[in-house]
């Protein structure tokens, strides 16, 4: 009695997944002739090419369309296809380069400080070094230009992201570069630099996020101080032109030569990577996220320097607030 039980609800059992699956395959085939049809002509229109299927068509007869040359397989059609791909494969190629370049990159940068710190460590414990407090300022030197990195790196990060908002709103250009210059006066007095203005009458508002901008005046202006030498002057001007205000730092330092103006804004890309280094140079990419920064703004920035090695410029724009 008990087999025969056990029969009967295992073929119950079967019955039942049989009709499941029945079911599932009969809604799965619905669903794609209702559905899939319009979905794919939404993604045909995205991409600027005509729809190739009808509401009522099934997925098969889309397909039969296509491999039949009819819409979608059109010789124009299909040019246009190839040539998008082409672009988005480029585009990831590009991509790919990008992240293999920037893990050297910050690979190089790390190294460098941590090989420092971890060679003073080594001279200490054996003795070579002597336990004095310029060793131990050397080591705290290079761990605090490690921390400088990393801040770096994080701030390139979210910049490139656009990981936060700008507060834009009008903004008076000669308050910004007075905060600039009143930050950055004790380390021009200190290096007997001169800091002069130039700005021109009656300029009008700009639309910025102030703390932003002053960040790029800032960098553009202490990257001035650094490769300036003593007794040199570093101007900064501000004149309308059209419907943007440009923003410029002039000094007197060191030239960049007209082969390395095309890369100056690449992140870790410096001039003289020795001689940065040895004067306690940035992470090198400050120049990165100050044009990020301002083409998030919906300005430019650029830089020119003087063939007879008598300093360099770095300009931006800014949008001005059109009066309504």
């Amino acid at each position: 009695m008990i087999d025969y039980f056990r029969r009967h609800l295992g073929a119950k059992l079967l019955l039942s997944y049989l009709a499941i699956i029945v079911v599932g395959v009969t809604v799965l085939i619905f669903t794609s002739q209702s559905i899939l049809p319009a979905s794919f002509n939404r993604h045909m229109a995205g991409m600027g090419m005509t729809p190739a299927l009808a509401p009522g068509a099934s997925v098969n007869e889309g397909m039969g369309m296509g491999m039949g040359g009819q819409g979608f397989g059109s010789p124009d059609t299909m040019a246009q296809l190839a040539m998008r791909f082409n672009q988005m494969a480029e585009r990831l190629n590009q991509v790919e380069s990008m992240r293999r370049r920037l893990i050297g990159d910050v690979s190089h940068e790390l190294r460098t400080p941590l090989t420092a710190i971890k060679g003073s460590m080594e001279g200490l414990i054996d003795g070579v070094l002597p336990a004095a407090n310029e060793t131990y300022q050397q080591i705290h030197a290079e761990a605090d230009r490690l921390n400088r990195l990393v801040d770096d790196l994080q701030e390139l990060s979210r910049v490139e992201a656009r990981a936060y908002e700008l507060d834009i709103r009008p903004v008076e250009v000669s308050s910004l570069v007075r905060t600039v210059t009143k930050r950055l006066s004790p380390q021009a007095e200190s290096k007997r630099i001169t800091l002069d203005l130039e700005l021109a009458p009656d300029l009008p508002h700009v639309l910025a996020d102030e703390d932003r901008a002053v960040q790029v005046l800032t960098n553009l202006t202490g990257n001035a101080l650094q490769y300036t030498p003593e007794g040199g002057r570093i101007t900064i001007t501000a004149k309308r032109i059209g419907g943007e205000v440009q923003i410029a730092v002039r000094d007197t330092g060191i030239s960049i030569p007209p082969e390395h103006l095309s890369r100056i804004f690449d992140r870790f890309y410096r001039v003289d990577k020795s001689r940065s280094r040895q004067s306690g140079g940035g992470s090198g990419i400050g120049l990165t996220i100050a044009r990020a920064l301002i083409e998030a703004h919906n300005g430019r920035i650029w830089v020119e320097s003087a063939l007879d090695g008598n300093g360099s410029t770095f300009t931006f724009t800014l949008p001005i607030v059109e009066k309504g």
